[in-house]
């Protein structure tokens, strides 16, 4: 067989075989991306978890939190593998492949290779992979918003593509790459005098406020239902770590209640904004009845006022 019975520079020929190569991929490196986090969480020693907490600094998280973190990013991308195999809508499949694409099967890889040289204590190669572990998810991230938003026609793509995603980039973004820098920049402490914890308080204090001030602004401008939850995790995970020096304590706390507060709020804004929306009062000049000064009573719509059903 000299060529294949079709065109295999086709558009639409190569969005297919894009998405099967997204089937096999994606699902191996989340299978890959797994194994490597139970061997290196349970199996090592010293585990992920021992070396956070030999190497504690003004922003170590709780070990117990940040697995269950761990296991909600891993559910997720369950139900996104799910969804790229079931998946029967254009849009949906368009999203995925020119969306997310390999970015995800990259940053799989990527934090498998991390927890390998997390417990091996290569802090500066760790701190780097973090790093491109960050700029990869970034990428899709943004390419699923500017190209891609989420809609409510499609709840499914919400649910199982841009919250995987976006939860995915939260905990690297917002706690582990901050972290592996200050252990490789010697910014902790020994475990051996806890009294030390009030060193390297001020860089600690201006990671988590910078980092919790990008989440409430995403908060407040998007109604990040999802940045919301993971954001309020992972300063309940850094508070409940005690002990914690006071500017970074008390900016934990805050945010923890910051985070809820700016998502409620702009809901239930955006709520009465609507609701305000659909009464229209006529105005006075459209209903002038003879009355003296051209005033008469003024009539409400009914169905504006309650809503067509």
């Amino acid at each position: 067989m000299d060529s294949l019975p079709l065109d295999v520079s086709h558009p639409a020929v190569q969005d297919y075989l894009s998405l099967v190569r997204l089937q096999v991929l994606t699902p191996l490196s989340l299978l890959i991306n797994i194994a490597t986090l139970v061997v290196c969480s349970v199996i090592v020693k010293p585990s992920a978890g021992s070396i956070i907490k030999s190497h504690p600094t003004s922003i170590s998280p709780s070990p117990s939190l940040i697995s269950a973190y761990a296991i909600a990013i891993c559910l997720g991308q369950i139900g996104y593998c799910t969804l790229l195999v079931v998946a029967r809508k254009s849009e949906t499949k368009t999203t995925i492949v020119k969306g997310v694409g390999l970015s995800l099967v990259f940053a799989n890889w990527l934090m498998a290779l991390w927890a390998v040289c997390w417990v091996l204590e290569f802090f500066l190669l760790s701190t780097i992979l973090l790093g491109l572990l960050v700029l990869c998810l970034l990428y899709s991230n943004i390419a699923l918003l500017t190209y891609h938003p989420p809609t409510s026609s499609r709840p499914l793509d919400t649910a199982l593509i841009h919250a995987p995603l976006r939860f995915f980039l939260i905990l690297p973004l917002s706690l582990l790459f901050p972290y592996s820098l200050f252990i490789t920049l010697g910014l902790y402490y020994s475990p051996s005098n806890p009294e030390h914890y009030g060193r390297f308080a001020w860089p600690g204090f201006g990671v988590t406020c910078g980092a919790n001030l990008i989440g409430l602004f995403v908060i407040l401008m998007r109604r990040d239902i999802v940045w919301a939850v993971a954001a309020t995790w992972i300063c309940v995970s850094i508070w409940t770590a005690r002990p914690k020096p006071a500017p970074v304590y008390i900016t934990v706390i805050l945010f923890t209640v910051l985070h809820p507060l700016a998502l409620i709020g702009t809901l239930l804004y955006r709520r009465l904004t609507k609701r305000e929306g659909r009464i229209a009062l006529p105005t006075d000049e459209d209903h002038d009845t003879g009355a003296p000064n051209g005033r008469g009573p003024r009539e409400i719509d009914a169905e504006a006022l309650w809503g067509s059903g």
